[in-house]
């Protein structure tokens, strides 16, 4: 439990963020796009006064890194981003966009690998097998691949306007980089095709140490989202 001098301290913190502009664009898709606004700015269940994603979202300004090589750079030393995915490289896993539905029984192998993921257990949505998978207009569904063609991780990636959204990022524990890879190569392929300023990653302080840690060393930081609904 947090006591009333930590809260002074985290709101102060809060204050001094950036501030990030996220617009969502109905004319990308306009169902899914106005319903993620909704959730987006709706109250934050535990601080009534706040939007429930706003305070600390997790984001990458993209303009901040016109290049692949100079996202690379930002992410690069022993144990930072780049490490991780360059060793999952050389052990052979690639990125590629993937058919949800060609991968039906490896997602529900990785959805069920470990039984607690953030010191929670895994949702009853991922405990079920699911048959079939609808595909979004506004979306991208991406897969880590083994060097045997094995799905080792996944992400789905909403375009919502000048910014994407990771909606699920899950893979299998291996210590081999795989979750560095599939992140970075995202983020490179955002940067390379220049459609977005920011890419955002849920929020940094709803999430325990070791995920900020690894979406620090990724590249994110916190930002004050301010939303706006086209």
């Amino acid at each position: 439990m947090t006591t009333l001098s930590e809260r002074y301290a985290l709101l102060r913190h809060i204050a001094r963020l950036p501030v990030a502009h996220l617009l969502f664009d109905s004319n990308i898709e306009k169902v899914n796009v106005v319903s993620t606004y909704r959730y987006y700015t709706k109250r934050h269940p535990k601080y009534r006064l706040i939007q429930h994603k706003s305070w600390g979202a997790a984001l990458i300004d993209l303009h901040g890194c016109p290049s692949a090589d100079q996202y690379l750079a930002c992410i690069k030393g022993k144990n930072c981003g780049a490490h991780h995915a360059k060793r999952a490289r050389a052990r052979g896993y690639v990125l590629r966009e993937i058919d949800r539905n060609e991968h039906i029984d490896a997602i529900h192998e990785i959805n069920n690998s470990v039984e607690q993921r953030q010191g929670r257990p895994m949702d009853q949505k991922y405990q079920d097998k699911q048959e079939r998978y609808e595909r979004l207009a506004n979306f991208r569904y991406f897969g880590v691949l083994s060097a045997e063609g094995k799905l080792m991780a996944y992400a789905n990636v909403g375009r919502y306007g000048n910014f994407c959204s990771f909606s699920q990022l899950i893979g299998y524990r291996n210590n081999d980089g795989i979750m560095h890879l599939l992140v970075s190569e995202i983020v490179i392929s955002l940067i390379n095709e220049g459609k977005v300023r920011y890419l955002m990653y849920d929020t940094f302080f709803g999430a325990l140490p070791g995920l900020q840690q690894f979406k620090t060393i990724l590249g994110f930081q916190p930002y004050r989202a301010r939303y706006t609904l086209k």
